[in-house]
């Protein structure tokens, strides 16, 4: 499948993980997704090929291939890998997909799993501090399919709609209507809905019609409204 088609990571020790970010470490996180119900290879693959402690301050890098969520500052974390991969699974069950719009870049690894299945990503954060860093990470390990944009996720990026899939890292207490907009006809939203209890939700798009499927219960940070530059 086409997209950032190979990650650069062979000229550095870091880079390419020592110990407990080893790929032999790497290559049990991979076990353990499948035990989960895991299949679509190239999402499997695109885990495997992606250096996770990149996207984690260096004193977390040892629990990068934990199956876990970390945190990434500003009150925000990094999914954990199984939520991820369930996302990007999800998304890509319609089939191969062209134009993909991410609601929340955070630390970029979501970003560069998508990069990987999908020819073209529009990533959107409202926290211009995390989608600096990670312009520098994705940069880091040739990700080169990739635009940002500042803003408000809640709005999407109606500028190159419509997307033929849209993925949101962020918990709205409903599916945003604007979002809603952006979708292709036949497109596919995977996005965590709720307050006190959320769900991952995929959104199928027939004409006007959306369709809801509640997929599992998950914990994300709430979709708030509003840029943040510091």
């Amino acid at each position: 499948m086409a997209g950032a088609a190979g990650l650069d990571v062979r000229d550095d020790i870091y880079k390419n993980g020592i110990g407990m970010t080893s790929q032999r470490t790497r290559e049990r996180l991979l076990e353990r997704l499948f035990e989960e119900g895991i299949r679509n290879l190239h999402v499997l693959e695109a885990i495997r090929r992606t250096p996770r402690h990149l996207f984690v301050d260096e004193a977390l890098a040892h629990r990068a291939y934990e199956d876990t969520a970390l945190p990434i500052g500003h009150n925000q974390t990094l999914s954990q890998p199984y939520i991820v991969a369930r996302m990007t699974e999800l998304l890509l069950g319609g089939g191969p997909l062209d134009k993909v719009m991410e609601v929340g870049t955070g630390s970029g690894y979501q970003t560069a799993i998508l990069a990987q299945v999908v020819e073209r990503v529009f990533s959107v954060e409202r926290i211009l501090p995390l989608q600096e860093r990670a312009k520098v990470v994705l940069k880091d390990i040739n990700v080169r399919n990739v635009v940002f944009r500042h803003a408000d996720g809640n709005w999407g990026w109606p500028q190159y709609g419509p997307y033929d899939a849209i993925l949101v890292t962020a918990a709205p207490a409903d599916v945003p209507v604007e979002l809603l907009g952006q979708l292709a006809d036949g497109g596919r939203m995977v996005i965590p809905v709720g307050e006190s209890e959320q769900y991952l939700t995929l959104v199928i798009r027939e004409g006007e019609q959306f369709i809801r499927h509640q997929v599992e219960p998950v914990r994300f940070v709430p979709l708030l409204a509003g840029a943040i530059t510091s």
